[in-house]
């Protein structure tokens, strides 16, 4: 029998193949089979960090005070180096605008606008909106998601546990508002619970163990009936844990060939026998073999 050939499904006849060179540059940014793409990630993986770290020292007033030049030196190469990645990245797919409108083209341009933003927001009494602005950086902690095959078993379990975590919170809210509601009626404005959201914000940092002690009940039945919520905190806590471990348990992913990265959208971590990208519906590479036994 014949093999049944793979068609493009939104790709026209005549479309040209890519440049040579730009398959090259994506097989080394987007895939994992080579060793140069191996370094790639990892030397990118290392830039992520080290950004990451720059921007948490700089938010301490000490140490950004004494080394402020550098700070702003280390930051400057970081974001010129994620620049020309993200550029890099989008002459390599076959569909800028699908990437660039992905969840992981958007953390990349975050991981460098707020930079370039905050040289347009000039004066003093701007110094808060640049501040705000360059604590979007963080945001590039999101790129290291795309190098965890780990994340989608959890994403899955999320998915599959939404509609038992929905109906838990709506349990839990419901219950906040009768105890909050009880808790104003018995204890009054004398004790602090001056409103039924201020009872309802009570009964939720109670449920949560959290325990600020700002509110506290005084009367036999408000304590009584604290106590009762506290009891009841320990179930709050255990039930949604319980809820997605038997979801993670349950999940049966494939392994994801991550070796292979869609070329129109850049998206990766694809079923080993996935024949078109699970998000834009492209033709997907022929696998290239264990990534030991391929060359640079």
């Amino acid at each position: 029998m014949a093999a049944r050939p793979r068609l493009h499904p939104r790709r026209l006849e005549h479309e040209p193949p890519p440049a040579p060179w730009r398959a090259a540059l994506f097989r080394v940014i987007f895939g994992v089979d080579t060793r140069a793409g191996r370094a790639f990630d990892v030397a990118l993986i290392v830039a992520i960090v080290l950004s990451v770290l720059v921007v948490v020292l700089d938010s301490v007033a000490e140490i950004r005070a004494e080394h402020h030049a550098l700070l702003a030196g280390l930051e400057w190469i970081f974001t010129l180096v994620f620049t020309v990645e993200y550029a890099a990245r989008i002459v390599s797919v076959r569909s800028p605008h699908r990437y660039a409108l992905s969840f992981l083209g958007l953390v990349d341009l975050l991981a460098v606008l707020p930079t370039y933003l905050a040289l347009f927001v000039p004066g003093a009494h701007n110094l808060l909106a640049i501040r705000m602005l360059r604590m979007l950086r963080i945001f590039r902690v999101f790129k290291l998601t795309g190098y965890l095959w780990e994340a989608d078993i959890l994403v899955h379990a999320l998915r599959a546990s939404r509609r038992k975590i929905i109906v838990f919170l709506t349990f839990v809210l419901s219950l906040a508002v009768i105890m909050g509601s009880l808790m104003y009626l018995i204890e009054g404005e004398a004790s602090g619970f001056t409103s039924i959201p201020r009872g309802m914000y009570w009964a939720i940092v109670t449920m949560t163990t959290v325990g600020y002690g700002d509110i506290a009940p005084r009367s036999v039945p408000g304590q009584t009936l604290a106590a009762g919520l506290m009891i009841l905190g320990y179930a709050v806590i255990a039930v949604p844990t319980g809820i997605v471990t038997a979801e993670l348990t349950r999940a049966q992913l494939p392994r994801a060939d991550t070796g292979r990265a869609c070329p129109e959208c850049g998206a990766d971590q694809h079923d080993g026998d996935a024949a078109f990208c699970k998000h834009c519906g492209s033709e997907l590479a022929e696998p290239q073999g264990p990534p030991g036994e391929t060359g640079a």
